[in-house]
């Protein structure tokens, strides 16, 4: 217990400098929308593959996903995320019509 301390102050003073604990840490797919449009490629796909890498845990493949799959997932999140998520500021990438 003593060594999620620190982890809990870290957070918190990310959050209170205005970091989103998302840019800091792969939240995969309960990444919100509007940490994700902000986010560069390379933080979104490593998102994108930590959410499709916890779905193929989930079906009890444990595969990992392909570049591909990975790449067109990304994009529909971001047009998820500039669209349909956009009104609603908690929407999850998770949310967005496989790709």
């Amino acid at each position: 217990m003593k060594a999620s301390a620190p982890i809990a102050i870290a957070i918190a003073a990310l959050l209170f400098s205005g970091c989103s604990v998302s840019q800091v840490i792969n939240t995969g797919g309960d990444t919100k929308c509007k940490d994700f449009i902000t986010q560069d490629e390379k933080k979104q796909t490593e998102e994108v593959r930590e959410m499709l890498k916890d779905s193929t845990l989930k079906d009890k493949t444990g595969a990992e996903p392909t570049t591909a799959d990975i790449s067109s997932t990304r994009s529909s999140a971001v047009t998820y995320c500039q669209t349909v998520g956009k009104p609603d500021p908690d929407s999850k990438i998770s949310e967005a019509p496989p790709g």
